[in-house]
């Protein structure tokens, strides 16, 4: 073989090499991001909202080929039907309404049982409760759902209705209330998540792959009805775990000193006894004017 000619192995070989290399700078890319997010969740999430809004904004057709998938002309969106999908939409509204409820049952028991002080941490269902009405609450359904107008896919031209397609941030008259920018339901199986914040290191990992399927699974039934489109779904999903972790920081992380465990427990403690003295005053005034009375 003549000095410089190349054999039939040494291109694979060459695409080998690139290959590996691609791959390993892949997963080092990979790893750094990881490492990222890890060390600045919040920086982290407000770049991927930047990030989310600018590719949606440049490519509406990602939103369209989504819907796309579950529409068919003469028939709707044929899953709206479904009686499965139709229980599984149920199962989020459940959930939530389950977890606020018992929030709120945590601090009435923490009022009038002072010493839950040593099982309960009372900044726990306030971490909860405060998450849901900021972040499905107030700035999804009472700011952007409420006043930004964008239509839903089941009233857009392209899917049967006479609106056409708003992007995303884009703030519009076609829809006058409860519109569908950005999704309400999706934001509220998101803020599950906010379970995970609380839980003990070991159930955190199992329970965020759990948590996750089922955001997953509930975001994905409001597309398949028509509800709302993808860019609904991951940006109001950004928007609740910014939340999630501004709210995480300020009452665990890095807590200014009137939101620290002990000046949150002696508040429960002062306003308990207040309220317990009432009652018992109450009582009291009750069982003498019963007592006149007899």
């Amino acid at each position: 073989m003549r000095p410089g000619t190349m054999t039939m192995k040494e291109p694979w070989a060459a695409i080998g090499r690139l290959a590996t290399g691609t791959a390993r700078g892949t997963a080092t890319a990979w790893r750094t991001a990881r490492a990222f997010c890890r060390a600045y969740p919040l920086t982290a999430t407000a770049a991927a909202l930047i990030l989310a809004s600018s590719l949606f904004t440049t490519l509406p057709i990602l939103d369209m080929a989504t819907s796309g998938l579950f529409y068919a002309p003469g028939e709707g969106f044929w899953l709206k039907a479904d009686p499965f999908l139709r229980h599984l939409r149920d199962l989020g509204p459940f959930l939530v309404r389950a977890i606020a409820g018992a929030s709120i049952a945590l601090l009435l028991l923490r009022l009038f049982l002072p010493s839950l002080k040593r099982l309960v941490d009372p900044r726990a269902p306030i971490f909860l409760l405060s998450t849901l009405i900021i972040g499905p609450g107030l700035i999804v359904n009472a700011i952007l759902k409420d006043h930004w107008g964008r239509p839903r896919p089941i009233q857009v031209d392209v899917f049967g209705g006479d609106a056409p397609y708003v992007p995303v941030w884009r703030m519009t008259d076609y829809c006058t209330s409860n519109c569908s920018f950005v999704s309400g339901e999706a934001s509220s199986a998101l803020w599950l998540l906010a379970l995970v914040f609380l839980a003990p290191p070991i159930l955190k990992r199992p329970l965020t792959v759990i948590l996750l399927a089922l955001a997953a699974a509930l975001s994905l039934n409001r597309i398949a009805f028509g509800g709302h489109f993808l860019s609904d779904t991951v940006l109001s999903w950004l928007i609740t775990l910014m939340v999630l972790l501004i709210a995480h920081r300020l009452l665990f992380v890095y807590a200014p000193q009137a939101l620290g465990r002990a000046r949150v427990d002696a508040w429960f403690d002062r306003v308990g006894a207040r309220i317990r003295a009432a009652i018992g005053r109450a009582v009291r005034a009750m069982r003498n004017t019963l007592a006149k009375f007899a």
